[in-house]
């Protein structure tokens, strides 16, 4: 299998999967393609469903520069919905909006791909952030990959932005988990051994017919050997911008720490498949007010703990890649709670989820 990881390595790319949505009810519009006859595919794309659009940043050297990308990003999409009585939103679900009600992008991947998962792929009305950082050798990717796993619950609680769904609070943090969950090949990935043994398993998987190629593994974490990087998949779209780029700012360091460990000659714990799947379900359910196992241990602990001792950690690396400033925020998730925690607390006050609604409209505009 051909690939690109040549460096340089800790480039970074975001992308973001956001709403369209009406300027007064604030319900999801099938309104991608008016969209895009003022601003042309590129930067900004569609996605499954007319009433997502996405945005992308080139590759970026440093967490500042990517924001600074990503910031003129959300303006545009945001001024030119304007321009049509319509706003843009970013969470991990629209509060009340109905799948029923959106429109397939008319791509043929997207048909294809109604037409090969059916309601699966048709109830996927779910956002989330990716992000990729570059890496110099597949060999190190995999190793990467490998390490992110464990990691993976906490960047969910962390991340976790969809309380709400159809009109219901679900009393869970992160509903775009599960929901995505319906999908083949998704969720916390097998461990590869090496380079070699991932081109192996994904022939395999293509020479069976059962994906096109290696795209069509929608893991939380995966290696991109078009783009040579690393992405990670597991957090829902934030409402804040300053969460996005604390959250990749984390991420970076966490593909750093992983990848000195790997030209270190080190070896990666073996942690339990169950157990990272256990972790993962208590993120997407409690956030982080709830407990994780600490691993490789069977101790509990409180996942705002086990965050901040992670930051802690990574601090140093952040600190050598340029990004302290914008790993800053993640105290903000700490101490005044995730996007979902924030979407409770407005929406408990009137039990009004298009106040909801236009809280997240306006502090995704604010960039």
């Amino acid at each position: 299998m051909e690939h690109d990881f040549k460096g340089p390595s800790y480039t970074i790319g975001i992308e973001e999967e956001l709403m369209i949505v009406d300027g007064e009810t604030y319900s999801l519009v099938n309104a991608i393609e008016s969209l895009l006859q003022d601003v042309p595919e590129g930067d900004i794309k569609p996605e499954l469903m007319e009433s997502v659009l996405e945005i992308s940043t080139r590759p970026c050297a440093t967490v500042g520069e990517a924001g600074d990308h990503l910031r003129a990003l959300r303006r545009k999409v945001c001024a030119t919905a304007a321009e049509r009585d319509l706003h843009i939103g970013s969470a991990g679900t629209h509060p009340f909006s109905m799948w029923e009600d959106q429109r397939i992008v008319a791509r043929p991947r997207y048909r294809d791909l109604i037409s090969a998962l059916r309601f699966v792929a048709r109830q996927e009305l779910i956002f989330g952030m990716h992000v990729h950082v570059g890496l110099d050798d597949p060999d190190k990717a995999i190793h990467v990959a490998n390490g992110m796993r464990v990691h993976l619950p906490v960047l969910l609680a962390l991340s976790a932005n969809s309380p709400f769904w159809r009109a219901d609070a679900t009393g869970l943090q992160s509903v775009r988990t599960p929901i995505f969950r319906a999908f083949p090949r998704v969720g916390i990935p097998p461990a590869y051994r090496d380079w070699a043994d991932y081109e192996r398993q994904i022939d395999f998987m293509v020479r069976s017919g059962v994906m096109e190629d290696y795209t069509y593994l929608w893991y939380d974490v995966r290696p991109h050997p078009t783009l040579g990087t690393v992405e990670i998949r597991v957090c829902d779209s934030q409402t804040r911008i300053m969460h996005t780029l604390a959250l990749t700012a984390l991420i970076q360091a966490m593909v750093k720490e992983l990848a000195e460990h790997f030209d270190s000659g080190e070896q990666l714990s073996d942690y339990p498949w169950q157990m990272l799947d256990e972790n993962k379900w208590l993120a997407a359910r409690h956030g982080l007010e709830g407990e994780l196992v600490d691993l490789p241990s069977a101790d509990r602990v409180g996942t705002r703990a086990l965050a901040r001792r992670l930051l802690d950690r990574l601090r140093e690396h952040a600190q050598d890649l340029g990004s302290e400033d914008e790993l800053a925020s993640i105290e903000d998730l700490l101490a005044r709670g995730n996007g979902a925690s924030r979407q409770i607390v407005v929406f408990e006050a009137n039990h009004d989820l298009r106040e909801v609604m236009a809280e997240i409209v306006e502090a995704t505009a604010d960039v």
